[in-house]
């Protein structure tokens, strides 16, 4: 039986998740394709529809992003330990007639930015101070991850009453709107869309940065995005998510077909767009 697997969210345009399921898909010697299913916040009933899609058995596995990542939690029969925990889904599946909602996001951000932190810092160890800017879905999802590893986490977003109910829910630091003191941060990860394609002229930071800090960006479209480009100015080691993505797609695919991911071929089917 053919696979049918997809993304939504909205917009979605920028995405190459359907690159890299398809190869996944190939490399496994699965049929089956994955395609992209965008769905304006403004007409909630749709995005019903398409989860009534999972739970009919028409759609074997989808992907959720911005801005649905916990819009879609009322629509769901069960979430995983994890999603709980975190408080937002990426991953919807069907099991024993139920809908199920996971989070891979976590365990992706944490594959890649780890990583990159112990390639970097030999005293990574002692480098546990992070800020997180945005308080969304894939922000829950990276303040888990790096509370879960033991690091101690602040969060920064334009909407200050977001970011306060994060430091409720989680135990954080501290809340700060888009001007928070920048000293003692090892670690600033963006977590929100601006600079993504196709605004590319938008950055989530506009202030000086941490002067030790490592900058990671979520966004992976464009590959270098303002924060980026601003990052490696001031002389600081800055990445963009597209490790993550690739993390995260593959628990998915695993989660879906139960078969291995071949990372490196859904790597090599975004190649070009790699910075």
């Amino acid at each position: 039986m053919p696979f049918t697997l997809g993304l939504t969210g909205f917009p979605l345009s920028h995405s190459l998740s359907p690159k890299l399921h398809n190869a996944a898909l190939a490399a496994a010697g699965l049929e089956g394709s994955y395609s992209l299913f965008p769905v304006d916040p403004a007409h909630p009933d749709e995005l019903a529809a398409l989860l009534g899609r999972v739970r009919s058995g028409e759609i074997h596995g989808l992907n959720v992003t911005i801005p649905h990542k916990q819009s879609v939690l009322p629509l769901l029969d069960e979430l995983s330990e994890t999603a709980t925990a975190i408080g937002a889904v990426n991953t919807i599946y069907l099991r024993n007639g139920r809908l199920i909602g996971d989070n891979t996001d976590a365990a992706g951000f944490w594959e890649d930015v780890s990583s990159k932190l112990e390639t970097r810092y030999s005293i990574f160890e002692n480098r546990k101070s992070a800020l997180v800017l945005g308080a969304g879905g894939s922000a829950r999802a990276v303040v888990f991850a790096l509370q879960a590893h033991g690091w101690n986490v602040s969060v920064a977003a334009r909407r200050i009453e977001q970011a306060q109910a994060l430091v409720t829910e989680f135990g954080l630091q501290a809340a700060y709107d888009i001007d928070p003191p920048i000293s003692n941060f090892d670690l600033l990860v963006n977590t929100t869309p601006l600079g993504m394609t196709p605004d590319t002229a938008t950055c989530a930071w506009e202030g000086d940065f941490p002067p030790k800090a490592f900058v990671y960006d979520l966004i992976y479209n464009p590959p270098e995005t303002l924060l980026i480009k601003r990052a490696r100015a001031a002389g600081l080691q800055a990445s963009n998510g597209l490790g993550m993505l690739i993390e995260q797609a593959a628990l998915a695919f695993e989660l879906w077909t139960g078969h291995k991911a071949d990372r490196h071929a859904m790597r090599e089917s975004i190649q070009p767009q790699e910075s």
